[in-house]
């Protein structure tokens, strides 16, 4: 595939760059309160409506319920966050498993305990006024699951993604990209669809239409896990019901999304209704899963070899852990 950057590991460069600037302006939410206990426990997410469960939880004081004191801090993508859990900034993060997939292999200690969410409706195809959906010629890519459905669109399309020029760029760019004619098109969560549809964009569809569904995780490193079992169970099980909750009262969750995010709150409430939200255990079903993305990576030549996905993806393990979470 043609690049205007060398893509992954430009991104990557920038990304670890940036951190200790980003950690220190990103934002957050103290869910600490009367009944919480212990050292702030740090969990990052990005800044969107699929991280509704963790700005509910926090506005909700479901993690001080069950007896932990969170800060949940904002990043501008999930890459970001991913990172910072090397660095010791944050001990836990929300990702999807396509991020993490591919930076086990520089952070070979990031282990999954369970997952929360999965969709194939909440990543959508924008392609310019005046592009043709099955014969983009330039397409916008976020290093990541972004690429991943980019390829997965045009290989869906019969288009060779060797044959198509793709431009690495940040989330906040492509719609700016796409209407000075820059790239014809972007595949992207929300709010970003609906910025490229105010550029004079349209949605022409979402991953799920070629066959792609995104699942995101609950990680932290295998040492901070190993040693602090029962507080990640407790945050797991604080998370499972901000789920729970988050599915059943799309209004309250939208609230708090807006609150800590400022994300409008109809997006929240459309997201709702495109993420299936469920905190349960990963299965071999998703390391069969695990392995195609990674092989994705080695395939583009973003890794030299598959990382170890089986000890990366503990499962079984909130089944596991969750009576400690009482």
């Amino acid at each position: 595939m043609k690049r205007r950057f060398s893509g992954w590991r430009f991104a990557i460069l920038c990304t670890v760059a940036a951190i200790a600037a980003t950690a220190c302006s990103a934002g957050s939410t103290d869910s600490g309160g009367p009944s919480a206990a212990g050292p702030p426990v740090r969990v990052a997410v990005g800044i969107d409506a699929s991280y509704a469960p963790f700005f509910l939880a926090a506005s909700q004081g479901l993690f001080a319920a069950k007896g932990v004191n969170v800060e949940v801090v904002q990043f501008g993508t999930g890459g970001e966050a991913v990172n910072t859990l090397a660095t010791g900034q944050v001990q836990l993060a929300g990702s999807s498993g396509v991020t993490t997939v591919a930076q086990l292999k520089q952070n070979p200690g990031l282990r999954a305990v369970l997952a929360y969410e999965q969709s194939g409706k909440y990543l959508k195809v924008v392609v310019g006024p005046h592009a043709d959906p099955a014969r983009l010629a330039t397409m916008g890519v976020v290093p990541g699951l972004s690429e991943l459905a980019a390829t997965r669109y045009l290989q869906s399309r019969g288009v060779d993604p060797a044959t198509v020029r793709f431009v690495t760029a940040g989330p906040p760019e492509m719609p700016a990209l796409m209407q000075k004619g820059d790239i014809d098109g972007y595949i992207l969560w929300e709010p970003w669809p609906t910025k490229g549809v105010a550029a004079g964009g349209r949605v022409v569809g979402s991953t799920g239409d070629f066959g792609l569904t995104y699942v995101h995780w609950l990680i932290g490193t295998n040492d901070w896990i190993q040693a602090n079992t029962q507080t990640v169970a407790k945050v797991a099980a604080a998370l499972d019901e901000a789920a729970q909750k988050t599915e059943s009262d799309p209004h309250a969750a939208a609230v708090a999304t807006a609150q800590a995010a400022k994300i409008p709150e109809d997006q929240t409430v459309s997201a709702v209704a495109e993420i299936d939200f469920k905190v349960r255990d990963l299965t071999d079903q998703d390391l069969a899963s695990a392995d195609r993305i990674a092989q994705f990576f080695v395939d583009t030549h973003k890794l030299d070899a598959k990382p170890d996905l089986s000890a990366a993806l503990l499962r079984g393990w909130y089944s596991q852990h969750a009576g400690q979470a009482r």
